[in-house]
């Protein structure tokens, strides 16, 4: 298969269910690749009739009398966004060929080694910046940049009519997959959050994800993934059924927005390094079991492996951070996230909270428990869905009235699954806490407490940015705004336009004033850090497999720190901030081994 090469070096990750809807729209035309989130049908249908009205469009709405009513309001909105990013895409070729001012405009957003790039520098300097030209030589070298889908494997709730169970593929993530499947996108599907084995297992069922005769796939698997062997489990997994993952998108564990999956103290570095010296074990390994699969299966057969991607995100922040991940893993994309919060034209996000994000110090990011998956989750302090949330609690009404149910996963109290952040679920827990109060001392008595409540509304929570953003009446209980940037938003202090941004990530301007911001390799260490110690405080007793797994914790973050230690040592790049680096890897490495976890153990037995 022919590699493609994209016009620009980084991408914009999924963030939240809004926060990147209509990133496509807005930014595709200049060929950044952005990602939907397609978790939220209802979303999805608002954004179909308020694009449809925009352009001009004629849209059907699609209600929920329909059987398969989530996989085609997602289908159609995929298909819309489609539709308008080609026609956008159109008109900015025609303009590049009518107005200089475009041009120059569009070459300040380009990477500096872009072979579009230079041609078009070339033309203008030739004197031969004529609208045949231009019209050439765009069209042989300008293509729009990936509309992209995201589906949380997680987040695959069972559905009933009344109390009769429907079949799996009526299940949330199933029905997502099959409203990509059957969209006119070429283009990916990223899957996060884990392995799902009967979801992938659906993807059978779709011929776009299979090679044709020309080895040439419509649709795409990229796969989120922490580290190397949760990537060759689940690329084989899928390649054992004829499938093949075009990309692994590898990001940091903790120093991310939205949902963290930290690992067992394995840092981005050393993750990074796995793969760049495995990578052709990823594709031998996935082809040899593909062939079998496809050969089983009758399906055409790829002469030689296709293309495989390896991509890496979180914590990004500077030109020098983007080019040294690009040039010593070999990577093809840096994903930038939360600053482009902070950025209109890009992204989808009210603008008190924008103004909220633009404020923010280290303090007041952090990883929070609010997520009714049970995942540590980014957030940050001084949301209205916090604001909301407390006066509820206070009023002796905790919890959401629950209206969209995509998190509602426990079984505790319903066979049907009830969210943990719903009222019905929380009232529940403290009414059985209530029972226990005389047994609990006051202090454990509010922390029980505080967990219960703690969970907030992340369907409504992470939607209503965008309606607030866009106009949209918002019905139902008032839930406000829940946001989930990563730790690197404290360094971004102001709303930034498309064109500084690109030129910021390609080292042409500078948006971050911040001079004290640690290097992206130390505030991950950092972080893993700080993970470890609230580990230690919050464990009231210490088993021995505990103990053991934080030492091996330890141990992971020790071997990293002497990992960075000989990388850098002599590396050209972070030479300014090096010794503040390597100061840093000293104290830290000082810290972790000042830690005594044999003493702790002691302590939580008396």
């Amino acid at each position: 298969m022919t590699a493609t090469t994209n016009l620009h070096t980084f991408h914009i990750p999924v963030m939240g269910l809004s926060y990147t809807i209509d990133s496509p729209i807005r930014v595709a035309q200049y060929g950044i690749s952005s990602v939907i989130s397609i978790v939220d049908d209802e979303l999805i249908e608002k954004m179909n009739a308020f694009y449809s009205k925009k352009f001009n469009l004629p849209y059907q709405e699609i209600t929920q009398k329909i059987q398969d009513y989530r996989a085609e309001r997602i289908t159609s909105y995929l298909n819309l966004v489609d539709k308008i990013v080609k026609e956008k895409f159109d008109h900015f070729k025609t303009e590049l060929s009518e107005s200089k001012q475009a041009v120059s405009d569009f070459l300040a957003m380009l990477p500096n080694q872009s072979s579009v790039k230079k041609g078009l520098k070339n033309l203008i300097e030739e004197g031969t910046l004529v609208k045949e030209h231009l019209m050439d030589f765009v069209e042989k070298h300008l293509t729009p940049g990936e509309i992209d889908v995201n589906i949380m494997t997680k987040v695959d709730k069972e559905n009933f009519i009344k109390n009769d169970a429907l079949p799996g593929e009526f299940n949330d993530a199933h029905a997502a997959l099959r409203g990509f499947a059957k969209s006119n996108l070429n283009s990916s599907v990223v899957l996060s959050a884990g392995m799902n084995p009967r979801l992938y297992s659906y993807f059978e069922n779709f011929p776009d994800f299979f090679p044709d005769e020309n080895n040439t796939l419509k649709k795409k698997i990229i796969l989120k993934v922490s580290d190397f062997r949760s990537a060759m489990i689940q690329g084989n997994f899928l390649a054992k059924k004829g499938l093949w993952v075009s990309e692994y998108r590898i990001e940091s564990g903790l120093n991310c927005g939205g949902h963290a999956f930290a690992t067992d103290g394995f840092l981005l570095g050393p993750i990074m390094e796995e793969f760049k010296n495995k990578k052709q074990e990823l594709i031998e390994s996935a082809y040899q079991l593909m062939v079998k699969a496809l050969e089983q299966k009758g399906l055409a057969v790829p002469s030689k492996p296709l293309e495989l991607k390896i991509t890496v995100q979180g914590g990004v922040g500077t030109a020098e951070e983007h080019d040294f991940l690009l040039a010593n893993y070999n990577v093809d994309s840096v994903g930038w996230g939360s600053p482009f919060l902070l950025v209109p034209e890009a992204t989808c996000v009210d603008k008190e909270t924008r103004n909220l994000l633009a404020k923010a110090q280290e303090k007041d990011l952090y990883l929070s428990h609010i997520s009714p998956l049970g995942v540590p989750f980014n957030t940050i302090k001084g949301t209205t869905n916090e604001a909301l949330k407390t006066n509820r609690i206070a009023e002796n009404k905790a919890g959401s009235s629950c209206p969209k149910k995509f998190l509602a996963l426990s079984r505790e109290f319903d066979d049907k699954g009830i969210c943990t952040a719903s009222r019905k679920y929380q009232q529940r827990k403290l009414e059985l806490l209530e029972e226990q109060k005389d047994e609990l001392t006051t202090a454990v008595y509010e922390k029980e407490k505080f967990a219960i409540t703690e969970k907030a509304c992340l369907c409504v929570g992470l939607a209503n940015s965008s309606y607030l953003e866009l106009g949209v009446q918002i019905k139902g209980e008032a839930q406000g705004v829940v946001i989930c940037p990563g730790p690197n938003m404290a360094y971004f202090d102001r709303e930034i336009s498309l064109k500084e941004m690109s030129q910021h990530i390609y080292g042409n301007a500078n948006v971050m004033q911040n001079e004290n911001r640690p290097n992206m390799f130390v505030k991950e260490l950092q972080l893993y850090v700080d993970y470890l110690q609230k580990e230690l405080q919050n464990t009231v007793e210490a088993t021995t497999a505990q103990l053991k797994k934080w030492n091996s914790f330890r141990t992971n973050l020790l071997n990293g720190i002497a990992y960075y230690e000989e990388l850098f040592l002599n590396s050209l790049h972070f030479r300014k901030e090096k010794d503040k680096m390597f100061e840093a890897f000293y104290e830290i490495k000082n810290e972790l081994q000042a830690i005594e976890f044999e003493e702790k153990q002691a302590e939580f037995q008396i």
